[in-house]
Formats: structure tokens, C-alpha cells, sequence
């Protein structure tokens, strides 16, 4: 069998680093809006050159959190590709949205 990804390969090279890292944490209990998150706002900021960046703790939530941004409420159709992740569908449904499943082209994999 062939791998997708090599995880233990891709996380050797920091492994020290994400450990200490990770140890912080445990450490000073900072598990929830702690130093560590702030610091990861900020660079992430700097990075993509914008004014908020907000940390959530998974993919799911980042897409709620940008649905409910958007002003998607209760009732509201989402165009949610077939072709996805279940959490797609998932953050739609979770606020009261309702997911519209739409084919894709599947020479561009575009809506």
C-alpha cells in the first residue's frame, strides 16, 4: 500500500519544536484563549496581511464560523458541493442552513 502522506515523515524535521510547544500548553493550562492562541492570531494576521484573524479549534467551526459572518441564518439554502467533506455540509446544518447539494463539473470540479 502507498501511503497518502507520510505524517511521521512531513513532522520529523519539528517534531522538537511542536512538542515544546504542546508541553507550554499542558504546562500553564492554556488550553482555551490562552498566550499561545493569541500569538497565533497575531501571526497569522501578519501573514495574510489582514486587519482580524480569529483561531477556532477545526475546519467545522471555521466554516460555521464564516457562515454565520455571511449572515446565513435559520431556513437558508447553501450551495454545498457533492463533492466534499461531510463537515461541508455538516457547519451548514448545524446553524439551521440547509445544505443545497449541487453536482460539479468534472473536468474543472467547479459548481
Amino acid at each position: 500500500m502507498i501511503p497518502i502522506a507520510d505524517l511521521k515523515k512531513q513532522i520529523a524535521p519539528i517534531r522538537q519544536e511542536i512538542d515544546s510547544a504542546i508541553q507550554d500548553v499542558i504546562n500553564n493550562t492554556n488550553f482555551i484563549l490562552g498566550k499561545e492562541v493569541s500569538e497565533f492570531e497575531n501571526e497569522i494576521t501578519q501573514y495574510c496581511r489582514v486587519e482580524y484573524a480569529i483561531g477556532v479549534s477545526n475546519g467545522t467551526d471555521a466554516i460555521r464560523l464564516a457562515l454565520l459572518a455571511l449572515g446565513i441564518k435559520q431556513g437558508d439554502g447553501v450551495i454545498c458541493p457533492t463533492f466534499t467533506y461531510f463537515a461541508t455540509a455538516g457547519a451548514i446544518a448545524s446553524i439551521g442552513a440547509i445544505p443545497v447539494f449541487v453536482d460539479i463539473n468534472p473536468d474543472t470540479y467547479n459548481i
